[in-house]
């Protein structure tokens, strides 16, 4: 269907019917409920702004997907929901739209120019052959990336918009000296402290345990372990990488004619610090060059004759207005003076600088005019391949079949989870997240039409297989389950040891006499401090907060990662040295000035919030990420203020 449509766009039939379509706008004009309904599909409404279901849903899915990254393996969307990350994006969005309202109801607006002059800055929107902005890899980036360019320059439009109000607010704010010094204070204090460590040594080893014991175990950590829909998939894949046009022999005259027609673009061209005196006849021109020649001021000169003078810093030929004078300009030696006879009147050049011009040559970019050729061949290529397949599809043919007609390969991809993991919990290596989309979307048995992936790329898939989510049977995981089990045995007797030997030290016992009472060591650690505590590898986080959050002779236990658990004491606490509070202190003012920036902009968010009448509707969004509403019978559309 998706080549059906290509194909015709390209007839002459499309181009009629446009031609009608756009003389109908003209005389009648578009009425905007023709294409958007009075139906609103608003998740966040913030006085003039909206925030639409799909802009809800890419902004849950990519927290989402930081999250999966984090902790290193895929989140189910219903889980991710049960912990209030749905409400946490909701409520992000909605301070922001609320800030956003309020910039443009004070009137902080970016100029298009401006906005047009941050988005041709960035380098995933240029020609890979120019070096330049180009507009149709802008629109394909913004199209992988779940964008519209609406949406993106609206994101643009609202950065600049805050970082102008940021800048006016607290440009060249620098916190008091006070501040930072309290800070270094609070850093560089030094403190003692001594861990008696706990470890697998000092309880008796768990014992192996029941099918009884890990069937409980299962049963308590069942969401947990719940394993996630599969899917076993058929793809077909159309991409310029599968196409074999790497060995095809490039047509010289084709390359010529890419040559030919960039060279001018690529080219740089000769450029000239001119200035220009103009004269009312040849006698005074005459006179102006002579002064010129001297070494005199073109402005004072001009001045004296009563005129302006005109000046071009580094300037090619054709930023000369008048075509005659800049013929001759460019035709002048540097440091040469001499009259002309422009299209626009006498005047008198003199040529300060001449910075030569590079005419690029065939072999400079060759090897991006041939890679761009390939790419075309291989579009072309594509198009045919996918025009087959579409028309066989589309008389019945199943996806093998059409496939063959197609003369490309059928992929069998075995049972994989729609975050891209096979059922070892590993990623299947070339299935982007579309093709996951797409693939759970459909019915067990279901077909996709053709479906572009983005850069020059298209697919087709069949579900073969649908594996509903499942509780896996004990004996398929019982080694993992077993050792899982052991291991927190084994913690939560380490963790009774520690608190009774913690609890004889609270009692007066040193912890010394403790330790050898029990067969354990001590661990004397002294001058820790909070800037520097982090980097010591052998003391968890756990142990760091009970060393710096109590006083001297504080006992506390902690667990400890490689060793199991640990009971400390703080031994002492003590001040930082003098000259490293002062250092510290002034090194700081910086760091501490851009963070009292960010809550002056997250107290400006939370004021916008206050001000600016926001509407949440939790019902459509959890429709949005293909939920049920969290209340039985509540359709979407019912508005609140999560914030009241």
């Amino acid at each position: 269907m998706l080549a059906a449509f290509r194909a015709f766009a390209k007839s002459w039939v499309a181009a009629v019917l446009m031609g009608v379509l756009i003389f109908a706008f003209a005389v009648w004009g578009i009425r905007k409920d023709v294409f958007t309904g009075h139906v609103s599909d608003s998740v966040i409404s913030a006085g003039s702004r909206t925030v639409t279901s799909a802009q809800f849903k890419h902004e849950f899915d990519s927290q989402k997907t930081r999250f999966e990254q984090q902790v290193g393996q895929p989140i189910p969307t219903e889980m991710a929901v049960a912990n209030g990350l749905d409400r946490q994006v909701l409520e992000g969005m909605a301070n922001q739209e609320a800030f956003y309202e309020l910039l443009r109801k004070m009137g902080v607006q970016p100029s298009d120019k401006l906005e047009v002059a941050e988005i041709q800055k960035i380098p995933a929107f240029f020609d890979q052959v120019s070096g330049r902005f180009d507009k149709a890899a802008y629109q394909q980036r913004l199209q992988e990336n779940g964008l519209s360019v609406p949406v993106f320059e609206q994101m643009i439009h609202d950065d600049i918009a805050a970082q102008h109000l940021v800048i006016g607010i607290a440009g060249g704010l620098v916190v008091p000296r006070a501040y930072t010094a309290m800070a270094a204070v609070y850093g560089l204090e030094n403190r003692d402290v001594a861990l008696m460590v706990v470890g697998p040594q000092s309880v008796p080893p768990p014992a192996m345990p029941t099918d009884a014991q890990l069937n409980g175990f299962l049963k308590d950590n069942a969401a947990q372990l719940l394993r996630p829909e599969f899917r076993a998939l058929s793809l077909v894949r159309f991409s310029p990488e599968a196409v074999a046009v790497a060995a095809t022999p490039i047509d010289p005259a084709e390359l010529q004619k890419r040559y030919n027609f960039r060279k001018d673009t690529l080219s740089k061209p000769e450029t000239r610090t001119l200035d220009q005196v103009p004269a009312k006849d040849q006698a005074t021109a005459v006179q102006i060059a002579a002064r010129l020649a001297k070494g005199e001021s073109p402005s004072a000169v001009a001045k004296a004759f009563g005129v302006e003078a005109i000046s071009y810093a580094d300037k090619p030929q054709s930023a000369i207005p008048d075509h005659k004078l800049a013929v001759a300009a460019f035709q002048l030696k540097s440091g040469q003076t001499a009259p002309v006879q422009g299209d626009l009147g006498l005047a008198v050049v003199r040529v300060d600088a001449v910075t030569p011009g590079h005419v690029v040559t065939l072999e400079e970019i060759r090897p991006a005019l041939e890679a761009e050729i390939r790419k075309d061949a291989a579009s072309s290529k594509i198009d045919a391949m996918t025009q087959a397949y579409d028309d066989a599809h589309a008389k019945g043919a199943t996806l093998p079949e059409a496939a063959q007609k197609a003369g490309v390969a059928v992929i069998v991809i075995p049972p994989v989870a729609k975050q891209g993991l096979d059922q070892q919990g590993k990623p299947v290596a070339g299935l982007s997240q579309k093709i996951m989309d797409t693939a759970f979307s459909l019915p067990a048995g279901g077909e996709s039409e053709l479906v572009d992936a983005g850069n020059g790329e298209y697919f087709a898939l069949r579900v073969d297989k649908v594996i509903a989510p499942a509780i896996p049977q004990l004996a398929d995981i019982k080694p993992q389950l077993t050792r899982e089990w052991l291991r927190r045995d084994l913690l939560t007797r380490l963790k009774a040891k520690a608190e009774e030997l913690a609890a004889r030290v609270k009692k007066g016992e040193s912890l010394e006499a403790v330790a050898a009472s029990a067969g354990l060591k001590v661990i004397p650690i002294s001058g820790l401090n909070r800037q520097t505590a982090s980097q010591n590898q052998a003391i968890s986080q756990e142990i760091l907060a009970g060393a710096f959050n109590g006083k001297p002779g504080d006992v506390f236990t902690a667990t400890d990662p490689r060793v199991g658990f640990v009971v400390g004491k703080i031994q002492a606490i003590r001040p930082g040295d003098p000259a490293m509070l002062a250092r510290a202190a002034e090194e700081t003012r910086g760091q501490m000035s851009t963070a009292y920036v960010r809550e002056m902009q997250s107290g400006a968010e939370g004021a916008a919030r206050r001000e600016i009448k926001v509407k949440i509707d939790p019902e459509r969004a959890r429709t949005a990420l293909g939920l049920e509403p969290a209340t039985p019978g509540k359709p979407a559309g019912k508005s609140s203020d999560l914030a009241k």
